[in-house]
């Protein structure tokens, strides 16, 4: 047996073995990066030089291994210095060409022989010293990282080094392994990123015994009473697995206590809708949720006081406690203001299918100053009037008249009055169609005479759009508002929609994909100039598919680069501090954008404001580790958002499941809630009933206990 005075990484290459200097990790190979620092492992005890060899399919040759672990049952002593860097192996992607690469660790006596044991493979001695080998490349991956955990903040720095931890297993193909492990009942590496030091140790142990307790049968001596006392060995070391509770406990900090028995926390995103309801806010809360979203993006800043001044009174007063994220906008592609549409409103009765009225209107009928209806009441439609001395004249039965704006005569039959929070409104009912605008007056007929009772005000814009067919050309333009008319040339008659951002322009080629609105519609660029960009659309609906305002636009495959946080966001962020527990920071991208946001947090001495990373494009996907370890340099509680929806767009739909659980489980390796974000139970909230597929995804986000993100509509 040889004495090693230090341990190296060792390459084997076509069966020659060679020391390896520096050795970089194939980053085509590997989802992710680390920072690879030297390091050196002093032994000073006999040891086993284990190796780790990766092999393509059961018969072929190897093509590279790694590590050596100390012999017997006493502990390495390990430091680091400037020596032999730690290699810490890398794994094919399993998408690359080459799926059959395993992982086999094998033992030997010497390091000049670098040859398989003769044990058998799923044997306990041969199954040990695998795990043994495993752990060691573990350890190896910490020192290797040991200056970039050290910037970590204190509260981070456990569940910093279990996310090195994680991505070192993540570098190995474990499958032949974690079928052995499971064939002695111990469970699978892949179940156990939340603690993976604490359990590989924990199993090494478990094997150790166990072969302790074979040695001991086979040599007829009692096994009881030395298998009894490596157990009370294992009780007196200090050996506990409290990283199991770092993420219920990032979670909380972040988020908040649970309430009642929930094990998930449920997040509505409101808007200017809930402005329009006294009651929305109130009734969310009380139906349970527990975190309030507003988006940055739309809104101005006296919208959101109201809407978290009204989140903060009901809080309080169903004794509730419900947080509030607010997400900057961020430097995301949207459609610009298409022209204003008339103000008209159409009051629509239901039909059958031969045209004949089943069902009236339902209208609301009140002074303008009274308020939304009431909550348990949703009409087709909403009038205000203009005058509260002539409604008041007007009781249930009364028929209310009026001219619409095509000069045809319509009728309103009043049918109950209720009183609301800012005064009295009406219910009517309307049996044909009407158009109406501002202006309009109504009138009570009594005896051939006419009694006005007001004037319609404040009817709302048709929200304008665009609706777009497989085949249409789309024009986009720099302009923030272009007529279509003003645009001549071949593509005059194909509708024209804005983009302010100059780098659209400048990003996009011939040939590049587009999507719109969350990939409801797609399209390729036909052609480009300085000020238009000519869209060919291949996908929407059948019917076509409407374009509005303030929609996203993706790039998938083009390099084009933004800014971290715009000079609106960190306007923004000055208000979201001052009001709020959280911010979402939108279209993270790389490091460098958790570097600008840590200083922008720093200036404002904001340590306990929560921050939420989206994670919408491919890029913040593929560097999430990183920017992970980035974030946790502060102290501030740290979350994670899933945006299905750009994220969809960016990675591919086919590919959008393998991506959750990707950024799921290096989450649970950090021990960092997990926010899904994008159609939780769409369909509930729109139609009142969910799809099958959605009761799956939520019951999915409760069995691992995260939050569960929908809209209000």
């Amino acid at each position: 047996m040889t004495t090693l005075g230090a341990l190296s990484a060792f390459v084997v290459a076509n069966q020659a073995i060679q020391t390896a200097d520096i050795l970089q990790i194939p980053t085509s190979n590997l989802r992710w990066e680390l920072q690879h620092l030297p390091c050196r492992f002093h032994v000073k005890q006999p040891t086993h030089v284990f190796q780790i060899l990766a092999t393509h399919g059961r018969n072929q040759k190897p093509r590279m291994s790694a590590f050596a672990v100390p012999d017997g049952n006493k502990k390495a002593e390990m430091g680091s210095s400037h020596g032999d860097p730690v290699f810490v192996m890398s794994k094919n992607n399993r998408r690359s060409k080459d799926p059959d690469v395993e992982a086999v660790a094998s033992s030997s006596q010497s390091q000049a022989n670098f040859c398989p044991n003769s044990e058998q493979p799923g044997s306990q001695g041969t199954l040990l010293d695998k795990l043994k080998a495993v752990h060691l490349h573990v350890l190896a991956s910490e020192q290797w990282n040991a200056s970039l955990l050290k910037l970590c903040h204190r509260k981070y720095l456990v569940s910093a080094t279990n996310l090195v931890h994680f991505l070192a297993l993540k570098c190995l193909d474990l499958e032949q392994l974690n079928e052995d492990l499971s064939s002695v009942g111990l469970l699978n590496l892949e179940t156990v990123n939340s603690h993976i030091h604490a359990s590989l140790t924990a199993a090494i142990r478990l094997l150790e015994t166990l072969k302790l307790n074979s040695l001991n049968t086979k040599e007829n001596i009692g096994p009881g009473i030395d298998t009894q006392n490596r157990i009370d060995q294992l009780k007196n070391e200090k050996f506990t697995i409290h990283t199991m509770k770092k993420a219920f406990s990032n979670g909380e900090l972040l988020l908040g206590p649970f309430q009642h028995d929930r094990t998930t926390h449920i997040m509505v995103t409101v808007g200017q809708e809930a402005l329009g309801s006294e009651m929305l806010i109130t009734d969310l809360i009380k139906m349970g949720a527990s975190i309030i979203r507003i988006n940055c993006a739309h809104g101005n800043p006296s919208d959101w006081s109201e809407i978290i001044s009204r989140v903060k009174r009901s809080s309080h007063l169903l004794e509730k406690p419900c947080r509030i994220l607010m997400d900057l906008a961020g430097p995301k592609l949207r459609t610009g203001k298409l022209k204003p549409g008339e103000c008209v409103m159409k009051i629509s009765p239901k039909k059958n299918a031969t045209g004949n009225v089943i069902f009236p209107a339902q209208v609301w009928l009140c002074h303008k100053g009274a308020g939304p209806p009431p909550a348990h009441f949703t009409p087709d439609a909403v009038l205000f009037i203009d005058d509260q001395e002539f409604l008041s004249k007007i009781n249930v039965g009364h028929t209310v008249r009026f001219h619409d704006i095509r000069g045809r005569k319509r009728m309103l039959k009043i049918c109950r009055r209720l009183d609301v929070f800012s005064g009295t409104g009406y219910v009517a009912e309307c049996s044909r169609t009407a158009y109406v605008e501002s202006g309009t007056e109504l009138y009570v007929k009594r005896k051939k005479l006419k009694f006005p009772i007001g004037k319609v005000v404040d009817v709302p814009s048709i929200e304008p759009f665009i609706r777009l067919r497989v085949g249409d050309l789309l024009i986009i333009s720099r302009d923030r508002l272009c007529e279509q008319d003003e645009l001549p040339g071949p593509t005059s008659s194909a509708p024209t929609i804005a983009c302010s951002s100059g780098l659209l322009f400048d990003s996009v080629k011939p040939g590049d994909p587009i999507a719109f609105d969350d990939g409801k519609i797609w399209g390729v660029v036909q052609g480009t100039s300085i000020s238009e960009i000519i869209v060919s659309i291949t996908h929407a609906g059948p019917k076509g598919t409407k374009l509005g305002s303030e929609k996203s636009i993706n790039i998938p495959e083009s390099n084009i680069w933004f800014e971290g946080l715009t000079s609106k966001d960190l306007m923004d962020l000055d208000f979201v501090s001052a009001n709020a527990d959280m911010v979402g920071v939108s279209f993270v991208r790389d490091v460098r954008d958790i570097v600008v946001l840590r200083q922008e947090l720093e200036k404002r001495k904001l340590q306990n404001l929560g921050v939420v990373l989206k994670i919408e494009t491919k890029s913040a996907f593929e560097k999430l580790p990183l920017m992970l370890l980035e974030a946790m340099k502060s102290s501030n509680p740290l979350g994670v958002m899933i945006a299905r929806g750009d994220l969809a767009v960016e990675c591919g739909w086919e590919k959008l499941a393998d991506v959750q659980d990707e950024i799921l489980s290096v989450c649970n390796a950090a021990h960092i809630p997990v926010i899904w974000a994008t159609q939780v139970l769409e369909s509930l909230v729109k139609s009142g009933m969910p799809t099958r597929a959605e009761l799956t995804d939520v019951a999915n986000g409760r069995r691992l206990h995260h939050v569960e993100q929908r809209k209000t509509h």
